[in-house]
């Protein structure tokens, strides 16, 4: 499985039933704490290999830093973060690169494994599954906003909390509830990530917004203007399969790209109560549909 599918990681078979899972994920900071954009980057890279059901093994990090503008301790603090949430997931850092750079850049590629009976992909999805959310959106709005310079302190601090918590129990929960589709939402916003799972399934999908959580703040801020051009180009994408008649800023909500985003999961009617109390986090948001479009009540 490669980009093709448009999967969240790639996969390739080792034989007798086991694969290894591989993706790469690197990005500019995102909040003001060194060490908290670390700890980011790094629950962000994990992300893609829970969402296929995998464990991941090692990883390699990527560092690129403007060593004449910012000094090393700061660099040494966003490694620190990382590695910290790298342990907490069990993945041993084996090496990685750095680079002198304008901009200051980190992530990591990260391998996983898998048995191939267990692994989840984004296309699986049936017509009448029902779509399972496991974190809130507004990430990408709040970032915005720290940016600018006009988040409120309590709302950074739930936005970093929700980042730096790992998917890995709602990964593992995929198997043993019998999902038959899943994707983090990530930077592609949730109908971004959507929009990718139903065309692999060939479904439609119906999202009850009043049902997606939602950070506290999040409206506030996108009614300041805290909108990304990320976000734009992701609502520009899925525009002609959205069916709405929800208002411009709950679309815009749906659209906004997020960063260590919660795992979307499709499951049949009768496994969501067995993910929902493994995943306690986890809220049903809609269903997937016979038709192609992208519906929101």
């Amino acid at each position: 499985m490669g980009i093709a599918t448009g999967d969240d990681a790639g996969v390739y078979s080792l034989g007798n039933g086991r694969a290894l899972v591989q993706t790469v994920d690197i990005f500019t900071p995102v909040v003001d704490s060194p060490r908290d954009w670390g700890r980011v980057a790094a629950a962000n890279a994990l992300s893609d290999i829970y969402a296929m059901g995998a464990i991941p093994l090692t990883a390699l990090q990527y560092l690129a830093w403007p060593r004449d503008d910012l000094p090393l301790d700061v660099a040494a603090s966003v490694i620190e973060g990382g590695m910290d949430v790298m342990a907490e997931a069990g993945c041993t850092v084996v090496g990685g690169h750095s680079i002198d750079s304008p901009e200051p850049t980190y992530g990591f590629a990260v391998t996983g494994t898998v048995d191939e009976d267990s692994l989840i992909s984004n296309s699986g999805g049936r017509a009448g599954d029902i779509l399972v959310l496991t974190k809130p959106l507004g990430i990408g709005i709040i970032t915005t906003a720290i940016k600018r310079g006009i988040c409120p302190p309590d709302v950074e601090v739930a936005a970093v909390e929700q980042m730096v918590t790992l998917n890995s129990r709602a990964g593992a929960a995929l198997k043993e509830a019998g999902a038959t589709a899943a994707t983090d939402v990530t930077g592609f916003g949730l109908l971004g990530h959507l929009g990718e799972l139903c065309a692999a399934s060939g479904t439609g999908a119906e999202v009850q917004f009043d049902l997606i959580p939602i950070i506290d703040g999040t409206s506030d801020l996108l009614s300041q203007g805290a909108w990304a051009g990320g976000s734009k180009r992701n609502l520009e994408a899925v525009s002609e399969r959205v069916v709405t008649t929800r208002s411009r800023d709950d679309v815009r909500l749906l659209a906004d790209a997020q960063t260590s985003g919660g795992l979307l999961v499709s499951l049949s009617p009768e496994n969501v109560q067995q993910y929902c109390e493994s995943v306690p986090s986890s809220v049903v948001v809609g269903s997937l549909t016979e038709d192609m479009n992208l519906r929101v009540i």
